[in-house]
């Protein structure tokens, strides 16, 4: 069987290539640059193998810069056409929104949802702390934190979506463990005394794939400036946000299907307080 050269550039230190990557003898050929560490990363490969990864990553962008893929020979149009085929057959093993029927949902939170499983994932990163859903939506990840035992005061400013997620709440059984109140989350967090605030900020379908900044986000910028400086700040940001220069932690949250688990579905932003010394 003849191999395929393949080459990825431009993944970021913070990343868990082997994940996203997948199979395959890589080797980490290069690491570029001074700020965030620009990763390049070769293998050799079926052609099969060669075009699922080509096609898995096209489009991709971390840190503002697109991810750069080489293949030498070059695929055959053959290889990349049935590569894409089966790459929309796995988009419909995705992770799921809700997984329990009854769940309210409207048109935003049916393309925003986090899903349940990495919801509640994020919601065990918590500890069990008491934690702010500035933006709850139709209650995803305040479901998640209540799930994995935090206490959680939930805001929507959208009379509608507080009283969808006032119903996800009691279809998941943990109503007890949250607030939800209808308002402005800005004018409330800085009068609050909690340890962390959780933001997902709305993206919109058409945000940048290439590249996010905190300005394009105002609500996340706008958290930043008016929490509590004891209160972390953590925040759902999509996967081609500009991390460089930011003092957060990054983790890339990968789907949980079966047909999403290479791909990078957001990432949390985790910010220290900022009165820590």
């Amino acid at each position: 069987m003849s191999c395929t050269r393949i080459e990825v550039a431009g993944l970021p230190r913070w990343l868990r290539w082997r994940r996203l990557l997948g199979g395959g003898a890589w080797q980490l050929e290069d690491e570029e640059g001074d700020l965030g560490g620009r990763r390049r990363f070769v293998a050799e490969l079926s052609r099969t193998e060669a075009a699922a990864v080509a096609t898995r990553l096209r489009g991709l962008a971390f840190d503002g810069q697109a991810i750069i893929v080489t293949c030498q020979p070059s695929l055959p149009r053959s290889a990349v056409r049935q590569a894409r085929l089966h790459e929309a057959r796995l988009r419909r093993d995705g992770s799921l929104g809700f997984a329990r029927r009854g769940a309210w949902l409207d048109e935003e939170a049916r393309y925003s949802l986090t899903p349940e499983v990495l919801a509640y994932r994020i919601g065990r990163l918590a500890r069990r702390a008491d934690v702010v859903d500035a933006a709850c939506g139709a209650g995803g990840n305040a479901i998640g934190f209540a799930r994995a035992g935090c206490r959680v005061l939930a805001i929507e400013r959208d009379r509608e979506r507080a009283e969808m997620a006032r119903h996800n709440l009691r279809l998941y059984g943990v109503q007890h463990r949250v607030r939800v109140r209808c308002g402005d989350a800005l004018e409330h967090v800085a009068r609050l005394s909690v340890p962390l605030v959780f933001v997902d900020p709305p993206w919109g379908r058409e945000y940048d794939p290439e590249r996010v900044t905190v300005d394009d986000l105002p609500l996340l910028r706008d958290l930043l400036e008016q929490v509590p400086a004891n209160a972390a700040v953590w925040a759902k940001v999509p996967s081609s946000f500009d991390t460089r220069g930011c003092p957060a932690r990054v983790l890339a949250c990968f789907g949980a299907g079966s047909g999403d688990r290479r791909r990078v579905k957001f990432l949390l932003l985790r910010f220290p307080p900022r009165g820590r010394t």
